[in-house]
């Protein structure tokens, strides 16, 4: 075991020992990963402050069920019963309102003030109509259930037409999909990117050391040995470059917070993008330290091969 560390730890000063040597080139190549790390680090701050928001809505989908003109008054008010019912068969109680025809048209009189438009109409054209508020929705994919609710109430005799103002839970629910699979990508064609600049800075370092290289094997190094130093040089560049990228993406919150917060303001919001917690930071720290351990690996596997 104390070998064991003892070789690591040699390994990692031989890492540090060189990145000082050219600290110049080592910032530059920094300063590339970091920007290549920044864009996929902002999304998923992005995505882990809007997250919270969709699952913690109090959704309240509102149904309103029309009934056919020919529908009778006694029949139009037996179907509340059937409209429990549904609901209790999906597990969801209702909040019922029956709205008759003349007080739906009184209504519309009031917050019109068009009444000489609707009087020359002769007949109300308004139905009898009831107003169902879902209650237990916590999230948006309780709220896909309301479908199979509306095809049921749709089904119902005397029922002319029903409508559910849930559509834009559904919007929000897709609108984060999308932007899960945008970030897939955005972070996968720049985790390669990742890779490419570090496979070029280790080959480059590679062909430096080359000299320093044969005499380690000439007194009997392995290539463990040799390889070793090159490894953590990569994690470490991967490393130090997610944190300067998660550094980055920190600061850039601030002048965002301030055009979000007018913004917010229209709605009655307080929303703020909020850095990462410390899991998911650790979590980014560790993906950008093998990328850049990956792109090491692959790099002295290559070129250390031909030194043979």
């Amino acid at each position: 075991m104390n070998s064991w560390l003892r070789h690591h730890g040699f390994a990692l000063g031989d890492a540090f020992r060189h990145l000082f040597k050219t600290p110049g080139n080592f910032l530059l190549n920094v300063l590339v990963v970091s920007i290549a790390l920044a864009l996929p680090f902002a999304g998923m701050t992005l995505l882990e402050n809007v997250r919270p928001v969709s699952e913690q809505l109090a959704v309240e989908p509102e149904i309103s069920v029309f009934m056919a003109m020919d529908t009778s008054r006694e029949r139009a008010t037996a179907i509340a019963p059937e409209i429990r019912r549904i609901a209790q068969d999906a597990k969801h109680p209702v909040k019922l309102e029956f709205i008759p025809r003349e007080k739906a048209l009184s209504t519309l009189k009031n917050k019109t003030g068009l009444d000489d438009a609707i009087s020359t109409l002769g007949a109300n054209p308004l139905p009898d109509a009831y107003v169902v508020k879902m209650t237990g929705f916590q999230n948006d994919d309780d709220a896909k259930k309301i479908k199979t609710i509306v095809g049921k109430l749709q089904a119902i005799n005397g029922v002319e037409y029903v409508q559910m103002d849930s559509a834009w839970v559904e919007r929000l629910a897709a609108l984060l999909q999308v932007m899960r699979l945008i970030l897939i990508f955005l972070a996968t064609t720049l985790g390669v990117v990742v890779v490419a600049v570090v496979f070029n800075t280790i080959r480059l370092q590679v062909m430096t050391q080359r000299e320093e290289i044969e005499v380690s094997r000439l007194v009997g190094a392995t290539d463990s040995f040799i390889c070793r130093p090159f490894y953590y040089t990569g994690a470490l560049l991967g490393l130090i470059a997610g944190g300067v990228a998660l550094i980055a993406v920190a600061l850039a919150l601030n002048p965002l917070n301030t055009a979000i917060a007018d913004f917010a303001r229209l709605y009655a919001s307080e929303f703020r993008l909020a850095p990462l917690d410390l899991v998911p930071t650790l979590i980014l720290l560790a993906a950008s330290a093998f990328l850049g351990l990956l792109g090491a690996l692959l790099s002295v596997q290559r070129h250390l091969a031909r030194l043979h």
